[in-house]
């Protein structure tokens, strides 16, 4: 591994967003032991805010990107960044942020960029990522851009955003091929139970206060999905039945 733990320093003495966030109360450090280390809980759980964080952290643009990409839309970013301490062995020196809710603006970037001497496609599949259908555009990076296995660290906030089920198997056959190269570590913010399920992963679950591992069949993603494919007529008509006693 390369980032081996990320510690939470000088914590201010007033209550300030993050540090009042149930996952984060009562956190001085965070271990990353694994290849992959997911981050899972509800929304608002504080998952992509210490992602984002340590992306600002490693040297990541606040929007996503390579180490020493440029390019700003609003800034939304927590002061969280300035409390963490990371330790490394050794330190990676590439990698890459993606946020799923901004690659619109690093694409856009990103074709700015190809406009320059030596500009190239082929680290995203040969076309610029406007061109190719979302689902494209997110596999196309994680396969080409991502595909040189060298040290590196990549913070990925849900991924699986535009990906089919199948392509999510894709995935986990690009994440498989990095863990074989022992070039890359991974840091992945995640609804998904389809990529939650990749074998020897560390699972940090944010509804704990404060944060802590959880084993996958333990977690909330796998147990609702679980239920529902095994029972749908029955969830649905218990999720519905205010309105079927209404008709009736």
């Amino acid at each position: 591994m390369f980032l081996r733990e990320a510690r939470i320093v000088n914590r201010p003495e007033t209550i300030i967003y993050p540090f009042h966030l149930p996952a984060l109360s009562g956190v001085d450090a965070i271990q990353f032991d694994s290849f992959i280390t997911f981050f899972v809980g509800e929304n608002g759980s504080g998952k992509s805010t210490l992602l984002e964080a340590l992306a600002i952290a490693c040297g990541f643009n606040p929007e996503g990107g390579s180490i020493g990409n440029s390019f700003y839309t609003v800034s939304t970013e927590s002061t969280l960044h300035e409390h963490l301490k990371l330790s490394w062995m050794p330190k990676a020196t590439s990698g890459f942020y993606f946020r799923a809710e901004s690659f619109f603006n690093f694409a856009t970037y990103n074709d700015e960029a190809q406009k320059g001497p030596g500009g190239s496609y082929a680290p995203y599949g040969g076309r610029s990522l406007h061109e190719q259908s979302h689902g494209e555009s997110f596999l196309n990076l994680f396969l080409y851009r991502f595909g040189k296995r060298q040290s590196a660290i990549y913070l990925l906030d849900e991924p699986e955003a535009a990906l089919s089920p199948t392509r999510q198997l894709s995935f986990l056959r690009i994440l498989h091929d990095h863990e074989r190269s022992k070039k890359s570590q991974f840091i992945i913010a995640s609804h998904s139970p389809i990529l939650l399920a990749y074998p020897g992963a560390r699972i940090l679950n944010f509804d704990k206060s404060p944060l802590e591992p959880v084993e996958y069949r333990d977690t909330e993603h796998y147990a609702i999905t679980k239920q529902f494919i095994n029972h749908p007529e029955g969830m649905l008509r218990e999720l519905f039945k205010d309105d079927l006693e209404d008709e009736h």
